[in-house]
């Protein structure tokens, strides 16, 4: 069992609602990443996202893709996220770390090379936004040889039939996007969330994750209700931008806390 599965196995025996925050790799710098997971980590994170800054961020509101900018102009790229991982797990071996980001960059370095260095770094699971299952099965395979667990998207869009494909081939757990849009975007509905969760459920046999519009402890602690884990970027991203570089750390890491705290008064 990956230690996605083992940290998801860990919330369910504890009864409690997992915490998934993302950053981009390199923002606010490429000095602070890492600092920046392991507070993350210690804030009360089940599960860190690391988001590998690309150009066209198709799927990402304007606060990360102001981090993707960021971190690109100071030279991060795939390679550089790798690193960050393997730095981070000479001090933390017990927090699962998910790359989230684009097809081009693996495209460009190689799938097998990808693999094969994500695998040497301890990279845990990996989500590329635009690909679909229909056409990653080889690299979903060769993820899983890695025990490295291939990470999909669901949309309030998903037909079953995507949904099982998903299915097929998802380890770990399944990001279920609780909106059509972007990132950040503030429309979350969370009744819709709710009455769709069931039918994933019945066909997907692996924890569910929401993400996207979910800004405080009070979505945070409505979605905890319907959801496995809570997935939340934008704002992470957004109380690093108003703390300004220097107090950035510390202000992701005590507004994760306050989103632990608040989930772990769901009941």
């Amino acid at each position: 069992m990956s230690r996605i599965g083992q940290r998801f196995e860990q919330l369910r025996s504890e009864g409690r609602t997992g915490l998934i925050p993302y950053v981009t790799g390199g923002d606010p710098s490429p000095q602070s990443t890492v600092p920046l997971m392991h507070a993350l980590a210690r804030a009360g994170a089940d599960v860190i996202e690391l988001g590998v800054p690309f150009s066209d961020p198709m799927a990402d509101g304007p606060v990360i893709q102001r981090a993707s900018d960021r971190a690109i102009r100071q030279g991060v790229g795939l390679q550089e996220c790798l690193k960050f991982v393997a730095d981070f797990r000479r001090g933390d071996q017990a927090t699962p770390i998910v790359l989230m980001g684009y097809a081009n960059p693996i495209e460009r370095m190689g799938t097998d090379r990808f693999v094969q260095l994500a695998s040497d770094a301890g990279v845990d699971g990996v989500l590329v936004v635009d690909y679909p299952p229909e056409e990653c099965a080889e690299l979903a395979e060769r993820l899983r040889m890695r025990a490295i667990d291939p990470i999909f998207l669901l949309a309030p869009t998903s037909t079953e039939r995507r949904v099982d494909e998903i299915a097929r081939v998802a380890r770990g757990y399944v990001y279920y996007v609780s909106l059509t849009g972007i990132t950040g975007a503030g429309h979350l509905d969370v009744a819709s969330v709710a009455e769709r969760i069931p039918s994933i459920r019945a066909r997907v046999r692996l924890p569910v994750g929401v993400g996207f519009g979910i800004k405080d402890a009070a979505s945070a602690r409505a979605i905890a209700q319907v959801a496995d884990a809570v997935v939340i970027g934008s704002r992470v991203i957004q109380a690093m931008e108003d703390a300004g570089e220097a107090a950035a750390v510390d202000a992701a890491a005590a507004f994760v806390s306050s989103i632990r705290s608040a989930l772990d008064r769901v009941g």
